[in-house]
């Protein structure tokens, strides 16, 4: 082979990438991703006004998860218990589709000649770009989700409001603030990759030691009630090791007050409400979030194991 027949070392590099890609992990990944979140979306209200109560003086009082949700059932109805939720739904399933298909994409990638299987350590990095790569993409979705979350004003006067749905807050902000506007809470969402690391880590390892101990093959499929019990263990194992991120990207992002910084939300919440700050909305977190991933793996396993088989049934 001549010279000029030769492919362009990054162009093999592509290629080799992009054979590992499959288009059933991002199908699958958006199909958990908005079932979950459009059933338990209120619970995911009701950690976003938590986490940024700071005692500021326009902000609705609460005195727990079931008074938060009467009393904006009472004054709002069904739509104030669902405000922002096509950020969420949008943000979730792309969140959720885009992880799945770049974690599944450079895993097969790094396993490729490989006979062994994975360390702990590299799931772990394999998540973390993954949820890099994710963010980049999805982090303008989840500042309009909080700015529409937290307009308390709308109970008074709807017509008063600041921003009308997801495409007018994501406008007002580019407007108003620019693109780094719609990178709020950026810095520490990268920190917050750190979450889905550890809970990917966490359920690939618990998937392969079940099936290590009852004497299945490793890449087994599990059954529907294994699938929930390993993501409920590994999403709650992940949430109690990096929930402080959220409460700081969500004050980040708040439209209501002004930091200058991630350090400054940090300094600004320990000196204010000490280390309590910084788990504020964990309950209703962990009771949104884990139904919500256990429905979204269920979900996810599903799917993509229907449509691989598909593939295979054409081949």
């Amino acid at each position: 082979m001549t010279g000029q027949d030769q492919p362009a070392p990054g162009s093999s590099v592509l290629s080799t990438v992009f054979r590992h890609v499959r288009y059933e992990n991002l199908v699958a990944g958006v199909s958990g991703g908005v079932l979950s979140n459009l059933a338990l979306h209120p619970l995911d209200l009701v950690k976003i006004r938590f986490a940024v109560s700071d005692g500021l003086e326009l902000r609705p009082k609460y005195k727990g998860i079931v008074h938060c949700l009467t009393t904006i059932w009472k004054l709002e109805g069904l739509r104030g218990l669902y405000q922002g939720v096509t950020p969420n739904v949008w943000g979730a399933g792309l969140s959720w589709g885009l992880y799945f298909f770049f974690y599944n994409a450079i895993k097969s990638y790094r396993t490729e000649g490989r006979a062994e299987r994975l360390e702990a350590t590299e799931y772990l990095v394999s998540a973390a770009q993954a949820g890099a790569m994710t963010l980049c993409i999805t982090n303008p979705l989840w500042v309009a989700k909080t700015r529409l979350m937290l307009q308390y004003d709308s109970v008074v006067n709807a017509h008063h409001r600041q921003y009308k749905g997801m495409f007018d807050t994501l406008l007002k902000i580019y407007k108003y603030e620019g693109v780094r506007g719609l990178y709020k809470g950026f810095v520490p969402g990268l920190f917050g990759t750190s979450h889905g690391a550890l809970q990917f880590m966490a359920y690939e390892l618990l998937k392969l030691k079940y099936n290590q101990h009852i004497n299945r093959l490793p890449e087994a499929q599990l059954s529907t009630v294994e699938y929930i019990s390993v993501a409920a263990l590994s999403k709650i194992f992940a949430v109690a090791a990096t929930y402080p991120y959220q409460v700081v990207r969500a004050r980040l992002q708040d439209q209501h007050m002004s930091y200058k910084g991630v350090l400054d939300v940090i300094t600004r919440t320990w000196r204010k409400e000490g280390i309590g700050g910084f788990y504020k909305g964990i309950a209703p977190n962990l009771i949104r979030v884990t139904p919500a991933c256990c429905i979204t793996f269920v979900v996810y396993e599903n799917v993509s194991h229907f449509l691989f088989d598909l593939r295979e049934e054409k081949k």
